[in-house]
């Protein structure tokens, strides 16, 4: 029986408390992690946000959303408050646009780092330029999915990582074509990691070791590339929105077409 190639997934510890300006790659390997060829580094965006600044007075936090937020795709009242779902200003589709209370001093809360692509970029430079080791870089944060219960991380940035493998026009194990398969790459690193770093454990940077054919060049595309806006987005809005949107175009045609009858008899 062959031997199916392993993955290893673990956490790195030392890393207390990030502030503003610190620098990430030195906190990572002052941490003291041993980092070999081929591995993928998994950091929540939380440290590289505290690092970069984009820290806002808690009173702040639906102006820091409203402030983030490109389009509203969905809105829900319930008991606490209103939801908003919404495309930010890093393309990405979220809750409250990424802005984060948790995990941050009190009476503060996070923004999510401005480019996360250029953020792993350079994290992902000055670490293979430390080290001399060709590795990867994924940046992650939590997000809910549609369809589906819970949460789980997903890339954000991504630097020195194949994000996406597109299998289209190979063949399966019985030999047909796939015609629609791309494995988000970027994503499974971001999912596997968060089962090490979890939500309270205070582990903000995870190893994944045995992916090493995913390392790229630093000229790969980031995590951005993962995303779907635009035409290719099916979803745009909620149920309710799209509901709404209809009826005013429905209104407002129906109403085009009756003052053009009218004009007729």
């Amino acid at each position: 029986m062959g031997l199916v190639p392993g993955l290893t997934v673990f956490g790195v510890s030392g890393i207390g408390e990030v502030r503003p300006g610190e620098n990430l790659a030195a906190l990572i390997l002052e941490a003291g992690v041993e980092l070999e060829e081929g591995d993928i580094l998994s950091v929540t965006s939380k440290i590289v946000s505290k690092a970069e600044g984009r820290i806002r007075a808690a009173a702040d936090r639906e102006q820091a959303i409203t402030d983030e937020t490109v389009r509203v795709v969905a809105s829900r009242e319930h008991p606490g408050g209103v939801t908003r779902i919404v495309e930010n200003r890093q393309g990405l589709v979220m809750a409250a646009a990424g802005v984060d209370a948790s995990n941050t001093d009190e009476g503060t809360v996070l923004l999510l780092p401005e480019d996360p692509d250029a953020s792993a970029l350079a994290l992902c430079e000055a670490l293979r330029r430390a080290t001399g080791v060709r590795l990867g870089v994924v940046i992650t944060d939590t997000a809910g999915r549609p369809w589906r219960q819970g949460q789980t991380d997903i890339a954000i940035g991504a630097a020195g990582v194949t994000v996406l493998e597109d299998l289209r026009g190979t063949t399966d194990a019985a030999g047909r074509s796939l015609t629609v398969t791309a494995a988000a790459i970027a994503d499974e690193v971001a999912a596997a990691s968060d089962l090490v770093k979890g939500k309270t454990s205070g582990m903000p940077v995870a190893v994944v070791r045995g992916l090493g054919r995913y390392v790229a060049g630093l000229d790969a595309p980031g995590a951005r590339a993962l995303q779907r806006l635009g035409e290719a987005d099916m979803f745009s809005l909620g149920t309710a929105e799209a509901r709404a949107a209809g009826y005013e175009e429905g209104f407002a045609a129906g109403r085009a077409a009756s003052q053009a009858g009218s004009l007729h008899e």
